[in-house]
């Protein structure tokens, strides 16, 4: 597995979906910080401790992120068959359900890797602007939101992830399906329980971004886990359908 997983690495890194999600995710920092140039009873939005932060992790999940992550995963399950060497890769031969495994554990960290790489940009933005104001309180409270909500939302896009990939159709439709789905969950978070069980909504709860009483994160948790569960029910499919 520990092979399977650095080839899989070295694969990400040589494609230009990699530059293409950390750019965006350039993109969403930028876009956040032109927006906070806006003012609000005489005062920029940006000039408040912390919301930039907030607005590059909530707005970066809702329109832009879960799409990228989205479009990795699938783009790492559907390569070999769109450019027809999975056969070769049978010969060698390869698991089947460890290379998928692999690939999506490649997505997964990716996710993570993408928040932080955004709570980065975020963070020293926000020393370069307040930092004074900071405390380390604070900065760990952040960290553990994006980084926690990266995860979530690798979750919380996995089915979709898979269902492209059973279709065996192109991987950008990956894209357009997440983006759809994240789109959803502007109107999920407005009232609960669809917040807490919406899988988008409910990794922003289980990250701690929205206020929740225990039952409902244990209510976000689940959501979450289910749709892992389903994506690996959808793939394990995908197996079986390999060895026909």
């Amino acid at each position: 597995m520990r092979t399977i997983l650095w080839a899989e690495s070295v694969k990400l890194k040589r494609s230009k979906i990699l530059w293409i999600a950390f750019f965006s995710a350039v993109m969403v920092a930028l876009i956040v910080f032109m927006q906070g140039q806006f003012t609000y009873y005489g005062r920029r939005y940006i000039d408040t401790v912390g919301w930039y932060m907030t607005a590059a992790q909530s707005l970066g999940s809702l329109y832009v992120l879960p799409a990228l992550v989205a479009l990795v995963g699938s783009y790492l399950i559907c390569r070999e068959d769109q450019e027809d060497t999975m056969k070769s890769l049978v010969l060698i031969p390869v698991s089947r359900p460890k290379l998928i495994g692999a690939k999506m554990i490649v997505t997964a960290l990716l996710a993570v890797l993408l928040y932080a790489f955004l709570f980065m940009v975020t963070l020293v933005t926000e020393v370069a602007l307040h930092g004074a104001l900071l405390d380390a309180r604070s900065i760990f409270r952040f960290a553990r939101i994006y980084l926690v909500e990266g995860i979530g939302i690798f979750l919380a896009v996995s089915p979709v992830i898979a269902i492209v990939s059973r279709l065996k159709k192109s991987y950008w439709l990956a894209l357009l399906f997440a983006e759809i789905y994240s789109f959803g969950a502007l109107f999920a978070g407005m009232q609960q329980p669809l917040r807490s069980i919406y899988p988008v909504t409910a990794a922003f709860t289980v990250a701690g971004y929205y206020e929740a009483v225990p039952g409902q994160a244990v209510l976000s948790l689940c959501s979450l886990l289910a749709c892992g569960v389903l994506s690996l029910i959808l793939l394990r499919g995908l197996n079986k359908q390999s060895d026909v």
